[in-house]
């Protein structure tokens, strides 16, 4: 099943191979990151701030309502990923032909659901009624579009199980450059705002998604799709269910805990939220560096669990979590140092929402390593088959703690800043890791003598 465009997970230098598989996952989830980086740049530049925190203002709302059918896409991912490892090519077949149906049904109801749902939900977190009407209007025509996300995110995670992460980069490259070029025509050339941007995200998304199914379509290994053999298999659908539904529980509390922090930033006002919103978005970039080693874990372990090959799991889950570090040291201070000319991008009409925004930066993605060895942990763990457990830790360790903090220390009226508000992440990204590295420990030892008792 190996060929010039997958990288080896099974033999070879583990970090040699590591660095080429994950080097164009970062590209390409920056790439993705840059889909909204331009919409705020856009708006911010030619129309105004309020543009800025309304676009801002969505992102973990439509975070909360897709992540459960991102979380199945993971599931998709590990499936074909430990299928492969074993060799078991019907089972490949079966996981690529049930992807892309389940990724249509997932569009098609999230479409549905986020139309309805997405202004009640801005109104409940506490938007600021200055920018209400351009985020719901930017939220409906976000999820008329949502399908190709869902396809492309199947897809491209059967292409990333396979050992193939350049397709998805180059796909997204070209769905980026269109996204920027019809940003700048509605907006310059036709006078929209908030719902020129996400029209031009719409369109671009499309893009990418078709470019993915194309690309299955041309493989020759048993990734192939075909598209009049597309069928839903109940066996691997409970087992993509299995694996995916707990991923995904586990990233839509995690939304729901930072849609809750949201609405406790949009009660310090409009300048915190338009500083929070900005300074949200350059968080992003580092965020999906370090989430590009979180996939190559998930990958990684996959493959190598199929074949039994404990000690290269072992070794795997020591050099992703120096990676993550490095990225996230290196990545998340650049950032802090060049906060003010980096903010001034999105925000030229407000220096105290640059202020704010540089605030939250200190306090969120100067230590952002440790989200990065916390989300890598979680996705060995994953790799290896194992998601409920994992789900469990992270809904403690982060989002209840965070909900606690929210109605406990930061309710106090006089720790109700954006600095006491934005000390909850650090805490509990430490304790979720140290909880989950024990986890991965017992796992790892569990399997290791299953597998001498065989």
């Amino acid at each position: 099943m190996f060929n010039k465009k997958n990288v080896d997970m099974l033999n070879g230098p583990l970090f040699k191979n590591i660095i080429a598989y994950s080097i164009p996952i970062i590209l390409t989830n920056i790439l993705q990151l840059l889909f909204n980086a331009a919409d705020l740049m856009v708006v911010g530049r030619n129309c105004s701030s309020d543009c800025v925190g309304a676009v801002g203002s969505t992102t973990s709302l439509i975070h909360l309502i897709i992540n459960l059918f991102i979380g199945l896409s993971v599931g998709t991912g590990v499936t074909c990923a430990i299928a492969i490892g074993t060799g078991e090519g019907k089972s490949v077949h079966k996981v690529v032909h049930t992807a892309l149906p389940l990724a249509l049904i997932s569009g098609v109801f999230l479409t549905i659901v986020g139309v309805i749902i997405s202004e009640p939900l801005l109104k409940l977190m506490g938007t600021p009624k200055e920018f209400i009407d351009l985020s719901a209007t930017y939220l409906k025509i976000y999820f008329l579009g949502i399908t190709a996300t869902m396809v492309y995110n199947f897809t491209s995670a059967i292409l990333r199980a396979a050992g193939d992460t350049k397709s998805p980069f180059v796909f997204l490259t070209l769905a980026g450059i269109l996204n920027v070029v019809l940003n700048l025509i509605f907006v310059l050339n036709f006078k929209m705002d908030v719902d020129g941007v996400a029209l031009a995200t719409v369109i671009s998304q499309f893009l990418s998604a078709i470019l993915c199914v194309i690309a299955l379509m041309k493989r020759t290994d048993f990734c192939k799709l075909v598209l009049k053999k597309i069928k839903i298999h109940k066996r691997c659908l409970l087992e993509i269910l299995r694996i995916g539904i707990p991923s995904g529980i586990q990233s839509c509390m995690f939304s729901l805990s930072n849609t809750l922090i949201q609405s406790s930033v949009n009660s310090l006002g409009p300048t915190v939220v338009v500083g929070a919103s900005a300074a949200n978005n350059l968080e992003g970039f580092v965020w999906v560096s370090m989430n590009s080693i979180h996939q190559t874990a998930l990958n990684f372990t996959g493959q190598n669990v199929g074949v039994k090959n404990y000690k290269r799991v072992s070794q795997i889950f020591t050099t992703c979590i120096l990676s993550v570090s490095v990225i996230g040291l290196v990545g998340g201070l650049s950032v802090y140092f060049l906060g003010e000319p980096l903010l001034s991008i999105y925000i030229t009409d407000s220096p105290e929402a640059i202020k704010a925004g540089i605030v939250r930066l200190g306090f969120i993605i100067a230590p952002y390593f440790l989200a990065g060895i916390m989300d890598t942990a979680s996705g060995a763990i994953r790799g290896m088959g194992v998601s409920l457990p994992p789900m469990i830790i992270t809904i403690i360790g982060v989002c209840l703690f965070r909900v606690v903090w929210i109605y406990t220390i930061f309710d106090i009226p006089k720790y109700h800043t954006a600095e006491v508000l934005y000390s909850s992440y650090t805490i509990s990204w430490v304790c979720t890791f140290l909880a989950e590295l024990f986890l991965f420990i017992y796992i790892l030892k569990k399997r290791k003598k299953q597998n001498l008792n065989i």
